[in-house]
């Protein structure tokens, strides 16, 4: 038998929506190369790659281009994944080793929710190409170790963003986070997140971009609890929890495909 896959959609409990990520749960030990191969096979924006050991799991995430240091919604898909296969009791908390350090998740009243590390931006200065690139103008411009993040006037224009993919790809960091204050009462912000520099020229709905937009929203609002929407075409909600140096991340999930992979692969 080869490799299972099973494809999740992930911070919906819609089918269709949120964020698809592919989940191989590995039976072996697979190299970079091969990692890399199945990913750009999956075509999705990441595809995650489960390793059972002693204490857990190890973690890694690709898109098809890149390996990528932090990604929340694959992170999300991994443990819906185990759970429903039978890696992992119902009850049992999932751990998992990645790049970016120790991340658990645990199911608490049919959501899963994750703890990660914040990732909180620092004031910079817009890089040159960047306003052209989305079109608008900014309120607020920062920056982290992956990505800028930049506040604009309303949800409306935050929906309204058509990027210049080519321009857009000459920024120097991972990827750019777009976000305002929401214009409803059912959420705190939303945001959208554009990524071509990994190949993703906007990701449906980011865990990890929610590790800068929970203490930059915390900050401004002065709430430690907070639920965003992130508002592609899929769309999908994101809850955000604040404790000291962590961000408590989440959200649900729905399984979409399993399958696997051919002896041969």
């Amino acid at each position: 038998m080869g490799e299972i896959i099973i494809q999740v959609d992930a911070f919906t409990s819609q089918p269709f929506t949120g964020n698809p990520a592919a989940v191989c749960i590995l039976s072996r030990h697979r190299n970079d190369e091969w990692m890399q191969k199945v990913a750009r096979e999956m075509n999705l924006s990441e595809t995650a790659f489960v390793e059972q050991r002693k204490d857990g799991f190890n973690l890694r995430w690709f898109t098809p281009a890149v390996e990528v240091e932090l990604c929340g919604h694959a992170t999300l898909a991994s443990a819906h994944a185990l759970w429903e296969s039978g890696y992992l009791a119902k009850d049992a908390k999932a751990a998992f080793f990645t790049k970016s350090g120790l991340i658990t998740a645990e199911r608490k009243h049919g959501w899963i929710e994750m703890n990660f590390p914040a990732e909180p931006e620092t004031t910079a200065s817009a890089p040159p190409g960047l306003s052209k690139a989305l079109g608008v103008e900014f309120n607020y411009v920062g920056k982290n170790r992956f990505d800028y993040l930049v506040e604009v006037d309303a949800e409306v224009t935050v929906r309204r963003i058509d990027p210049d993919f080519t321009l857009l790809m000459k920024i120097p960091m991972r990827g750019v986070i777009v976000t305002s204050p929401s214009a409803s009462q059912e959420y705190d912000f939303i945001s959208r997140f554009f990524a071509p520099q990994v190949g993703v020229n906007e990701d449906p709905v980011t865990g990890s971009a929610h590790c800068c937009l929970g203490p930059y929203w915390a900050g401004r609002l002065g709430k430690k609890e907070m639920s965003g929407f992130q508002a592609s075409t899929r769309g999908g909600v994101v809850r955000v929890r604040m404790v000291n140096d962590r961000v408590y991340i989440g959200g649900q999930a729905v399984t979409i495909m399993r399958g696997e992979l051919s002896d041969h692969c």
